[in-house]
């Protein structure tokens, strides 16, 4: 078991930090998608003049917050999950049950890293997006459309963190298992209301 913890601990400690930083960003691209989406709006009905970028903007701020809150919410069991199975079971055979999905779940998100790869290197990550530009310099006089692959980086950096996430699970589910679910420190809700 003090394998596990040594092995665990520092990937622990990476996913917090790496996770902290991903939600401030989500929650700036959450901010950054609903003024794109008002500034639609106020174009659309007040001005009778629908402006090309804001939709697309939208859909890339909510792709990257996505991307990179939803390992956040797998970390701390925010998912959806129907665990009226796992709860009816022995907890020895219910624990088993969570890892075997664990161990699933995880050769789902390998081979969602391949699929994310192909989407940000492949022949749809060679286009630019249709109306999102950025400046190339601080004069704003010239202008660069934004490539597709930006926003399909969103998929890959997401899947790359469940993935870390995933093995971090694993791992507190072999130390609990071994019977040392007091050395873990608690991630998930009902973790956090029951060490309280």
């Amino acid at each position: 078991m003090g394998a596990l913890l040594a092995v665990m601990t520092p990937l622990r400690l990476v996913n917090e930090a790496v996770l902290a930083v991903g939600r401030v960003i989500g929650v700036v691209a959450v901010a950054a998608m609903v003024v794109a989406i008002l500034i639609q709006v106020f174009y659309r009905y007040a001005l009778n003049n629908a402006l090309p970028w804001p939709d697309e903007a939208a859909r890339f701020c909510m792709l990257w917050m996505t991307g990179l809150m939803a390992p956040t919410a797998f970390r701390r069991g925010g998912f959806v999950s129907i665990d009226t199975l796992v709860r009816l079971l022995p907890k020895a055979v219910g624990a088993l049950l969570s890892l075997l999905l664990l161990f699933m779940s995880l050769l789902v998100l390998i081979v969602a890293v391949r699929i994310g790869w192909s989407e940000v290197t492949g022949f749809a990550g060679r286009f630019a997006t249709a109306s999102l530009y950025l400046p190339t310099d601080m004069s704003f006089e010239n202008w660069f459309r934004v490539p597709r692959s930006w926003m399909m980086a969103s998929l890959l950096v997401g899947v790359v963190l469940l993935i870390s996430v995933n093995v971090e699970l694993i791992l507190r589910a072999l130390v609990r298992m071994m019977g040392g679910e007091d050395h873990l420190p608690p991630v998930s809700l009902e973790e956090q209301v029951g060490a309280e």
